[in-house]
């Protein structure tokens, strides 16, 4: 198995763990706090725009795996159909069940991992639903479990969604204070120049 490959079967391998994860058994406080931690961390918001670039490269190796699986069963077919089948030896019939096998090998590895993407984000989105749905209905009930928190799932997004946003929000402040320098600098600059302009004017010429 190639590098990539031995790294897409990692990523399928990460992608189980963390399904089960998901579906494991969690007291009502510690899911809640996991899914708050997935919302609002920055590192997650990076973390999963980096896997959708990493998901386009996976689906072209699937692309390249379901076309090399094709050119193998119209090897193989063409090779029934004609008089070289007979004659064709053991090596070299081995030799192509050899690149059959890899070929469905690898489409399989690749197709699971992007299915399994998949169900990861339809099965993260189902628990939130249920988790916002729970939480309100502790809300109802006024359970001291849930009032008092400073942070709701009913304000929690896909993964890495608040995170995001609040990176965003920091840069723009980040924008609005470094605007302001500027204004004010400039400002101080149209002071100084006027001040400079009306104390020339105001000094009496020589001779007069």
């Amino acid at each position: 198995m190639t590098l990539y490959y031995s790294l897409v079967f990692l990523l399928l391998v990460a992608e189980m763990v963390i399904f089960c994860a998901l579906i494991v058994p969690l007291p009502f406080t510690w899911r809640r706090k996991l899914f708050m931690f997935i919302s609002d961390s920055p590192i997650i918001a990076k973390l999963q725009y980096g896997m959708k670039i990493t998901f386009i490269f996976i689906l072209i190796l699937f692309i390249d795996s379901v076309n090399r699986v094709y050119r193998v069963q119209v090897e193989l077919a063409a090779f029934a159909k004609s008089d070289k089948a007979s004659v064709m030896g053991g090596s070299e019939r081995m030799e192509v069940q050899a690149r059959k096998f890899y070929s469905q090998r690898n489409m399989y590895l690749c197709g699971f991992t992007l299915f399994l993407s998949l169900i990861l984000n339809r099965t993260y989105v189902m628990i939130l639903d249920v988790l916002r749905l729970e939480e309100e209905v502790k809300n109802l009930k006024g359970d001291p479990a849930v009032k008092g928190k400073g942070a709701s799932l009913q304000n929690a997004g896909s993964a890495g969604e608040v995170g995001k946003l609040k990176e965003e929000l920091a840069r723009k402040d980040r924008d609005m204070e470094t605007l302001k320098k500027q204004v004010e600098n400039m400002q101080k600059e149209y002071n100084d120049m006027g001040d400079r302009v009306s104390g020339s004017t105001g000094t009496p010429r020589k001779g007069q």
